[in-house]
């Protein structure tokens, strides 16, 4: 096997095992007030795992390679460490906000600075380019669209979830920080 692709599996292993702490290290100091998850965390991991399969073993043929892999495998480790960037600024300025699961926490309110000024979810956006750069690291076209087609979906399903559980717990305030930002891209989407 390719060491680009032992090494694109060991960063993914390796993020992986990030964000299992950073879940188990929340869930110990956070003081969740109410939740409604509906499951989307679990709807959003299987997604991720199947995005994993399908794109590592898709990847792992010859079937739509790039073979100008040097350049691809830079290019997605590159957007891998950006997406990590942009995920850790956005926990940190979160702070004891920032829950794995759908809630609110006893104090809650709404956080409206660094990119949560323009965009309502740039720990996802942080993750969407992490999985990007994961698969492009590969150098085969379709384990990019086998990636990112169920990642996507599981994190549109999981902002529709968290939006609508923001509405009714913060009600006004919530809908005019909708109002004056983006979901995922500044002044796109």
């Amino acid at each position: 096997m390719d060491p680009k692709i032992i090494f694109t599996i060991a960063v993914s292993y390796l993020y992986g095992f990030f964000e299992l702490f950073m879940n188990f290290r929340q869930r110990i100091k956070s003081k969740v007030t109410s939740s409604s998850d509906k499951s989307s965390l679990w709807w959003l991991y299987g997604l991720i795992t199947l995005g994993y399969a399908l794109s590592f073993s898709i990847g792992a043929t010859k079937i739509g390679r790039i073979y100008d892999w040097n350049t691809f495998f830079a290019i997605g480790m590159a957007l891998f460490v950006i997406g990590l960037i942009i995920r850790i600024y956005s926990l940190l300025t979160l702070k004891h906000y920032f829950t794995y699961f759908v809630a609110k926490v006893e104090g809650h309110k709404i956080i409206q600075t660094g990119f949560y000024k323009f965009i309502r979810h740039p720990g996802y956006l942080g993750q969407l380019i992490i999985f990007t750069g994961i698969s492009i690291s590969i150098s085969n076209w379709l384990s990019v669209l086998a990636m990112m087609i169920p990642v996507t979906l599981g994190y549109l399903y999981r902002i529709k979830v968290e939006e609508g559980f923001m509405l009714e717990q913060l009600g006004e305030d919530y809908l005019n920080y909708q109002k004056r930002t983006k979901r995922l891209i500044p002044i796109i989407y």
